[in-house]
């Protein structure tokens, strides 16, 4: 019997390969590169966080998406972070809007 392959640690797995929390995700491109947009349903979301498009405040339970870059920056890149800094919270129509 050959030993079972274990599945490697949520931790250690890029941002893009985790599961999503009541939500789905897809790659948009836009005039200022590629980006990753999840969408995130209101019973995922538990924290308060402010919108880079409007400067207002996303509350809990509130339907919203999180944006970040495709290819994360050269600061990312050396952290070996998967852009995970560069995640920001957006209101939908936020980020309809923006160009």
């Amino acid at each position: 019997m050959s030993p079972r392959r274990r599945k490697p640690s949520k931790h250690t797995r890029p941002a893009s390969d985790r599961p999503l929390l009541g939500g789905t995700q897809e790659r948009v491109s836009r005039g200022d590169g590629d980006w990753i947009v999840r969408r995130v349903s209101g019973t995922a979301s538990t924290k308060t966080y402010r919108c880079p498009g409007c400067d207002q405040l996303i509350l809990p339970n509130t339907p919203h998406v999180v944006v970040w870059p495709e290819d994360p920056s050269l600061l990312a890149a050396i952290g070996g972070g998967q852009s995970l800094d560069e995640r920001r919270h957006w209101h939908t129509t936020c980020w309809q809007r923006r160009r």
